[in-house]
C-alpha cells in the first residue's frame, strides 16, 4: 500500500496509441447519474434511510472532512479508498476515502497551522459555511490531518491539501454533514495503510476500477464519492488533477428532488 517507487512509470508514460483507446472505451462505460433521488448512489445507505426522522429540521449539520489520497498507477489515477462495516449507523457497507466530523482538539491545533498560501485556502471556501467562522479553513486543515493519521496512519503535510469540493448531507436523514473534500498527492502522504475499525478493508485502487466494479453493482458509493471519482476519471495523472482550475460550489442536496432531470 505505500507510494510506488519512482522508477515504476505512470499511466502518463506508459500509455500507446492503443492503451489510450482502451482507457477511453472504460471511460465511456461508466454510468451516467440520474437525478437525486433516483441514483443508486442516493440509496447505498440503507442503515440511515431505515431509520425514521421526526423532526429532519432539527437534525444538526456538523462539518466533517473527507481526504482523497492521489497517486499515479498502471490504470491510471489511483485513489486510497475504504470499505465500511455493514454495522454503521451512517455509511454503513460503503465506499469512502478517510476522514472524519470536526472535534474540539481540531479548533485547539489550528492556529498552530501555517499554509504558504492561507488566502487561497480562504477564497476556497467562500461560498461555505465554514466561512462564517474565523479562520475556519484552519481547522478544516487541522481536522483533515488528524483523521488521516488516524485511520491510516499516514502523516500528511497539511500544505499539500487541496480544497476540492464541499457537500451537505440532504435533508431527512438521521446524521447529516457539511463535507469539506481535499486531495492531496502520495508523494505528501508517508505510510497509508489500513488501521481503522469503521472499515474492514481499505485500499489503493484505480479510479476506472472502482467506478466499473460499482457499475457491476460489486461496490457502493454514496452520491458524493460517485460523483468525485466520476470528475478524477478524467485526470490521467496526479499532477494534471491538481493542476486543474477548481471552483468550489456547495451541493446542497433536497432529497428527494427532480434537479438534473
Amino acid at each position: 500500500m505505500s507510494t510506488p517507487p519512482s522508477n515504476v512509470p505512470t499511466v502518463a508514460g506508459i500509455l500507446g496509441d492503443n492503451d489510450k483507446q482502451v482507457r477511453a472505451k472504460v471511460l465511456s462505460v461508466i454510468r451516467d447519474i440520474k437525478p437525486e433521488g433516483s441514483d443508486p448512489s442516493d440509496l447505498t445507505d440503507i442503515a440511515s434511510r431505515d431509520r425514521v426522522v421526526a423532526d429532519a429540521a432539527a437534525v444538526p449539520v456538523r462539518p466533517a472532512v473527507s481526504v482523497l489520497m492521489l497517486r499515479d498507477g498502471r490504470e491510471g489515477l489511483e485513489v486510497f479508498i475504504q470499505h465500511r462495516v455493514s454495522t454503521m449507523d451512517f455509511a454503513a457497507g460503503v465506499v469512502v476515502f478517510p476522514g472524519g466530523r470536526v472535534d474540539p482538539i481540531d479548533v485547539e491545533t489550528a492556529p498552530s497551522l501555517t499554509v504558504p498560501d492561507p488566502a487561497a485556502h480562504a477564497s476556497a471556501w467562500s461560498q461555505s459555511a465554514i466561512a462564517e467562522e474565523s479562520e475556519g479553513w484552519r481547522v478544516l486543515l487541522a481536522t483533515a490531518a488528524r483523521e488521516v493519521e488516524e485511520e491510516t496512519g499516514a502523516v500528511l503535510d497539511p500544505t499539500g491539501l487541496r480544497p476540492w469540493a464541499n457537500w451537505v448531507t440532504p435533508l431527512g436523514l438521521p446524521k447529516r454533514f457539511d463535507t469539506y473534500f481535499y486531495a492531496i498527492a502520495a508523494s505528501e502522504v508517508v505510510s497509508a495503510q489500513h488501521q481503522t475499525t469503521e472499515a474492514h478493508t481499505s485500499e489503493w485502487r484505480s479510479v476506472t476500477g472502482i467506478l466499473t466494479d460499482e457499475g457491476e453493482g460489486h461496490l457502493k458509493l454514496m452520491r458524493p464519492t460517485f460523483v468525485l471519482l466520476r470528475e478524477l476519471a478524467d485526470f490521467t495523472t496526479v499532477a494534471e488533477a491538481l493542476a486543474a482550475e477548481r471552483i468550489i460550489d456547495p451541493v446542497r442536496p433536497e432529497f428527494p428532488s427532480r434537479r438534473g432531470s
